[in-house]
């Protein structure tokens, strides 16, 4: 952190070029924040099963690394699969975050019971885990999908639109959700048409847009002079890895200093 400026980097864990715009990301920039954006050169088009999350994960440790290496206080992992989570902060010493594991913590904050609503019905296991991992499971109240594949989220944006609206409504009038989380980072700038949408019904939770929500959060922990806990997150042993030459390569400066 430079002049109480804290420099957070969002590492989009897939290869579809324009799926993040740097814009975007520059529109949530605040005093004291500033905002980049890296992605990965190999792995999948989208994440939409654990295959896809799992070939996710050495091109955005390999980013980690560099955001590190340039002097980055903290990264988010753009995936609500939190992809690489836990080895990225086995490897840096710099904050890593994910929006899904800060989306669930803060949600459970703030209303008694929380809801995901997420793209595809496959992905409700992965919530459910998440929420366990994180010690949370007992305020999960539901994972609901609008059956939207990731890459289609923008052709019919009002189709979108009213199907989250509808997956809102059930999770909070049949499952007793309090709060809600967007289940794709691919729906980043929707929480306030959704809320809205909510409204108009006689519904009022907040909602909650993960990446905004683990820039703050991340800004807060770096300000606070904190990071993960190396007791939880020991560096890797130093041992023999076969292949992934490029991420090898990238981790021998770092076991140097």
């Amino acid at each position: 952190m430079r002049d109480n400026t804290v420099h957070v980097r969002v590492v989009s864990p897939i290869v579809t070029a324009g799926f993040r715009k740097l814009a975007d990301l520059k529109a949530l920039e605040y005093p004291g924040i500033v905002l980049s954006h890296a992605q990965i050169a190999t792995g999948p088009g989208s994440i939409e099963s654990e295959f896809e999350a799992a070939m996710s994960v050495p091109g955005t440790l390999l980013e980690i690394l560099q955001a590190e290496r340039e002097g980055v206080d903290a990264v988010i992992i753009d995936c609500m699969g939190d992809p690489g989570l836990r080895p990225g902060r086995e490897l840096s010493n710099m904050l890593v975050v994910g929006p899904c594991q800060t989306g669930m913590h803060v949600a459970a904050m703030l209303g008694h019971k929380f809801s995901v609503i997420t793209v595809m019905r496959r992905l409700i296991p992965s919530f459910e885990n998440t929420a366990a991992l994180c010690g949370l499971s007992s305020k999960l109240a539901s994972v609901r999908s609008v059956d939207i594949p990731v890459l289609d989220l923008e052709k019919d944006l009002t189709a979108t639109a009213e199907r989250l609206v509808e997956e809102g409504r059930k999770a909070v009038e049949e499952d007793g959700a309090e709060a809600l989380i967007f289940g794709c980072t691919g729906l980043m700038g929707c929480a306030a048409g959704l809320r809205e949408g909510l409204l108009a019904k006689g519904i009022d939770v907040p909602v909650i847009d993960p990446i905004p929500t683990a820039i703050s959060v991340a800004a807060g922990i770096v300000r606070a002079g904190l990071t993960q806990s190396r007791t939880t997150y020991p560096a890797p042993p130093e041992k023999q890895l076969l292949g992934y030459d490029t991420l090898r390569s990238a981790m021998l400066p770092m076991a140097a200093e």
